[in-house]
């Protein structure tokens, strides 16, 4: 009897030190992508769409589905079906004839949505391949498992949304504005011409003093799952396996333009492995810590004009999500080795995001959401929960990110994932943040993958630093942007976008757009919604000028720009409390 109880506290002890590979595992998660050309040759309506698949988890076989819906201005027509993925992706290409309801589509823009998730279960709406419909039920039905096994499927949802051209790009009242200066130019960048008969190029508006600088806020590097050669380099990394280190990505994307980067490792892999390694050192993972801080520290002394950032890319996908945290001097983290001993500075429980966000918002670290997914961040057992510590330490929201796999050098990577519902999701739920674009570059490519970036308003005058750009990323003077040569300001009644303020009477929305390549724009939008009310964002419009006198209460806007050849921009909200005595809308 003794012996068995022995043995029993043996095995809970072995559990203990190390969980299971399906609760710890990162990048083994469900994940899909699709990408279409915004415009067809010849402004026509025919185009294929590229869909990918992907489940690595271990070589193990899932079921999933997918759907895509295509909408606008001549209907609306869906493709789907179900996949069988082991350890290889899967791309699958859908052929668009070019019609709707069996007729041509008119110009105009559409909307093509992609929605898929694991599991047997088929989407519920009807499916059509090459103009036939099929009803849900010809399709498996859900197979059996737990409430919570359903609950995890739910949660693992990719839903994405692009827009795409058919004909010619409509005209766009939108008068181009004087850039504001980058860091990497002596002078602002010329103005994006205006078309025959369109207003002359405004001055940038008075109070934007400012100098963007551009650059990157997610990747790793060889002290977690990244810095793989690029020839070696075929996804997630065996944790401190691979051959580049920090200051290898800082230098990659200093020489490649960027003005900043950020390595953001992940916390619980400072033990070498990507579950949890009872035989672990915890002042060698505590060493790791402190000594890319170091690094960073060192690179930033030797390169004045660039911002080596050294932070950690904090929880797990699977049953929570990842969150940078910018600025902790701390290494956090729940893992234990077989002694018992925390591979970390500061504890936090795995999955608990209401005491990380208390733990954050006590050190005055800030944070970003990283490719929020449907249910992650939970708080209370509501996906992107609100909490005032955790609205006082998140700052930023990953709009959209390139492929993290990529091997591209030339800013070509086609596949790009967007992350604006759950984005818009967070902003109703009441968190005050800014839209960030990045690359989560675990090949070493860092900011060299695709064109997108975060651009940050600094003050003019004020020299590039940590202070500094913590600064702007407080007060979410922030864009996000597909295109690196391209800006996009929203001010509101004179104030800058990132600003909360009170408002009597009328508020008049302002969007500034610069390219410095000739861009024009195809589709711009002025969205608004309420903090706290979790609700859904709304279209308010799609004049660059537009004043509208907001009900009573709190209010948030922001601004998108589609450009003429697809790539989009979004500007940080402003924040307004509308005076209870200002009357109706309007």
């Amino acid at each position: 009897m003794h012996t068995d109880y022995i043995v029993a506290g043996l095995l809970a002890l072995a559990l203990a030190a190390a969980p299971a590979l399906a609760d710890t595992a990162d990048h083994r998660e469900f994940d899909a992508q699709v990408h279409t050309p915004f415009r067809a040759p010849g402004d026509a309506a025919a185009r294929d769409f590229t869909l990918h698949l992907s489940y690595p988890d271990g070589g193990r076989v899932h079921p999933v589905w997918w759907r895509l819906e295509l909408s606008g201005p001549g209907g609306v027509r869906h493709w789907q079906g179900r996949e069988r993925l082991g350890a290889a992706p899967r791309t699958l290409l859908r052929h668009w004839d070019g019609r709707l309801g069996g007729r041509p589509a008119p110009a105009g823009l559409y909307r093509l949505r992609l929605r898929a998730g694991p599991g047997a279960a088929p989407p519920a709406a009807p499916r059509r391949t090459a103009g036939r419909a099929r009803p849900a039920a010809a399709l498996a039905a859900p197979s059996a498992g737990s409430a919570t096994a359903a609950a995890a499927a739910a949660d693992a949802i990719v839903e994405q949304s692009w827009e795409l051209l058919v004909g010619a790009p409509p005209a766009v009242a939108l008068a181009p504005f004087a850039a504001l200066p980058t860091a990497r130019g002596a002078a602002p960048a010329p103005a994006t011409p205006a078309p025959p008969g369109a207003p002359a190029a405004l001055p940038a508006p008075s109070g934007l003093d400012y100098t963007v600088y551009l650059g990157n806020l997610h990747s790793q590097s060889k002290h977690s799952d990244g810095g793989a050669a690029l020839d070696h380099c075929g996804g997630a990394q065996e944790p401190q396996s691979a051959a580049f280190g920090p200051r290898d990505a800082y230098d990659f994307a200093r020489r490649h333009g960027l003005d900043f980067l950020m390595t953001s490792e992940h916390n619980h892999m400072y033990d070498g492995s990507d579950g949890t390694n009872a035989s672990a050192d915890p002042l060698a993972a505590r060493g790791l810590y402190q000594g890319g801080l170091a690094e960073a520290a060192r690179y930033n002394a030797e390169h004045p004009e660039f911002l080596a950032i050294y932070g950690m890319e904090w929880g797990v996908i699977a049953k929570g999500g990842h969150l940078n945290i910018l600025n902790s001097e701390q290494l956090l983290g729940w893992e234990r080795n077989g002694a018992g001993q925390l591979l970390a500075d500061t504890f936090s429980a795995k999955g608990d995001y209401a005491a990380l966000y208390g733990l954050m918002r006590e050190h005055g670290w800030i944070g970003q959401f990283n490719h929020p997914g449907a249910g992650q961040f939970r708080v209370a057992g509501r996906p992107l929960g609100y909490s005032a510590d955790g609205d006082a330490a998140m700052v930023l929201c990953e709009v959209l990110n390139s492929n993290a796999f990529s091997r591209v050098v030339d800013e070509s990577e086609p596949r790009r994932s967007t992350y604006e519902k759950s984005c818009n999701a967070a902003l109703e739920a009441g968190f005050h943040l800014a839209f960030s674009s990045n690359q989560d570059n675990h090949c070493a490519n860092w900011g060299a993958a695709y064109t997108n970036r975060t651009g940050v308003l600094i003050p003019k005058g004020t020299a590039l630093s940590s202070a500094s750009l913590l600064d702007a990323l407080r007060a979410r003077r922030v864009f996000a942007t597909m295109d690196k040569q391209s800006q996009l300001v929203l001010l509101a009644n004179g104030h800058v976008m990132g600003e909360r303020f009170a408002n009597s009477g009328p508020l008049t929305l302002s969007v500034r757009y610069a390219n410095s390549e000739g861009r024009g724009v195809a589709a711009l939008s002025v969205f608004e919604g309420v903090p706290g009310r979790n609700g859904v964002v709304a279209l308010l419009g799609s004049a660059a000028d537009s004043t509208v006198t907001p009900a009573p209460g709190p209010h948030f806007y922001y601004a998108k720009v589609t450009q003429d050849d697809g790539r989009s921009l979004w500007s940080a909200p402003v924040w307004v409390e509308q005076r209870a005595d200002d009357g109706a809308r309007r």
